[in-house]
């Protein structure tokens, strides 16, 4: 990479666009940047790196310092040159203008990076196996696409820590408006997880086999002395992973080398951890649902093939985890009516949480507040993801569709989703960012609250969990 300098980032709300941006900081550059607006993590974030004094909520030639070095620009719709005044008079200075992935890629290319990959799970793997090495004294590097709740062990989304070791989340999307390589090219892999290839991102891979491509390319960039740690219970990651060619652990709960059995599932769930069938530890997660014990089981079985970690260290990092900020975290733990919020961008995300909060509030009604944020849901191409995505719901309060990118797809109307879902036998109610108190009021003390979403309901999120439990008081 460059001798430090001055890197100018625009787009710097970005959860990967900030996590890189404060790598850069604690690499010793200075950074500047500035985003059209900055809410959910992101925000608190920059705040607790230090970064929220330089950033400018606009966007605007005359945010580029004098004392610039290098461009650091995300891949926002709102970011092309075409459209964005600040990202043309970038290229017009001449200077290095990067994505992100491009950057990390750069940071880290020297350390002992294990990349975390797959159309789902990623985010809490990572953190789950930055959190277990650090909890073990092993001061690795990390850098997490969402952020982890605040610990000792993560107190940030990203820090470059001393030791060899390097966890990486890495994403199949686009790096960059001019560069359509796969975010996770640039992060070379010693090893790999991978959680799941299930086909996502219709508008940029149409096709499965496009889907697989960039996975393909990944694989084929692990060295003969990485491994390949992959989901046994996921066909298209077991699959893609023996036919790789390279060293391959598998895990999961039904199947693999490394599994979870005897599962007790509850406020604080536990289960055993089998290597070849034989007990290796006893675990216990305050995580919900199948899914995060699959997550858990990815992590171990990584730290524990690679001996990075004893099985009595590993037990008590998992215990101690406090899971990924929504990724169905407790958002009004004052409240007789639960309220949890789960990223849900694409079908697998969404189902996964509503599995997980109909299997620990059984007798609970489950409500869910939907915002069809990502180009996924809201892509023509994918309605027939309503059809089923809901089941177990009793109603489905539905926000607007984003606009942002709208003219880049087939984009669905909100008549159009709230039909599908009709159509489902799922009562459909509007979510009205408006009027939050008429939404709060249909609720009843017997409910349980799901938030899907990748946005933040129109800048409602946080005063509608205030708002619930302001109604439902646990005292």
């Amino acid at each position: 990479m460059e001798e430090k300098g001055h890197a100018h980032v625009i787009g710097l709300c970005g959860v990967g666009m900030s996590g890189t941006a404060l790598l850069l900081k604690e690499s010793g550059w200075d950074v500047t940047g500035s985003d059209a607006e900055c809410y959910g993590p992101p925000r608190e974030i920059l705040k607790r790196g230090e970064l929220d004094s330089v950033l400018r909520l606009s966007y605007d030639p005359s945010n580029i310092p004098d004392d610039v070095t290098m461009f650091m620009i995300g891949r926002n719709a709102k970011l092309s040159p075409e459209e964005n005044a600040e990202v043309r008079a970038a290229h017009e200075t001449g200077l290095p203008i990067k994505s992100f992935p491009e950057v990390l890629g750069e940071l880290t290319k020297d350390r002992d990076n294990v990349v975390v990959v797959g159309s789902y799970g990623k985010s809490t793997t990572t953190s789950l196996i930055a959190h277990i090495l650090r909890h073990a004294g092993v001061d690795a590097g990390y850098f997490i696409g969402a952020e982890p709740v605040p610990s000792k062990a993560l107190p940030l989304p990203a820090k470059l820590g001393s030791a060899p070791s390097f966890v990486l989340e890495g994403d199949e999307y686009p790096s960059a408006h001019d560069d359509s390589r796969a975010k996770f090219l640039h992060l070379h892999p010693r090893d790999l997880v991978l959680t799941s290839v299930v086909h996502d991102h219709v508008n940029v891979y149409p096709t499965y086999e496009s889907y697989q491509a960039p996975f393909e390319e990944l694989l084929a960039l692990v060295p003969e002395d990485g491994i390949i740690v992959a989901c046994a219970d996921e066909p298209g990651a077991r699959a893609m992973a023996e036919a790789s060619g390279k060293k391959v652990v598998l895990y999961g709960i039904q199947e693999g080398i490394y599994r979870a059995s005897e599962i007790v599932y509850g406020e604080r769930t536990t289960f055993t951890l089998l290597k070849d069938e034989y007990p290796v530890a006893t675990l216990e997660t305050s995580l919900l649902g199948r899914h995060n014990v699959e997550d858990i089981v990815a992590a171990s079985a990584y730290v524990l093939a690679r001996e990075l970690v004893t099985p009595e260290a590993l037990a008590g990092a998992v215990a101690d985890f406090a899971g990924v900020r929504r990724r169905l975290d407790n958002i009004a733990p004052a409240s007789q009516v639960p309220v949890f919020e789960g990223f849900g961008s694409s079908f697998e995300k969404a189902r996964a949480a509503i599995d997980a909060i109909l299997l620990h509030f059984a007798t609970r009604q489950l409500v869910i507040m939907f915002e069809p944020h990502t180009f996924g849901w809201r892509n023509r191409a994918n309605l027939t993801w309503y059809d089923t995505v809901f089941d177990g719901a009793s109603a489905v309060f539905l926000a607007a569709p984003a606009l942002q990118g709208a003219n880049t797809h087939d984009q669905l109307s909100y008549d159009e989703i709230a039909q599908r879902i009709q159509d489902a036998g799922i009562r459909v109610e509007e979510y009205d960012s408006e009027n939050v108190d008429a939404v709060v009021a249909k609720l009843a003390e017997s409910d349980v609250v799901l938030l899907l979403t990748s946005g933040d309901f129109e800048g409602t999120l946080d005063s509608l969990a205030q708002k619930i439990q302001t109604r439902f008081p646990t005292s």
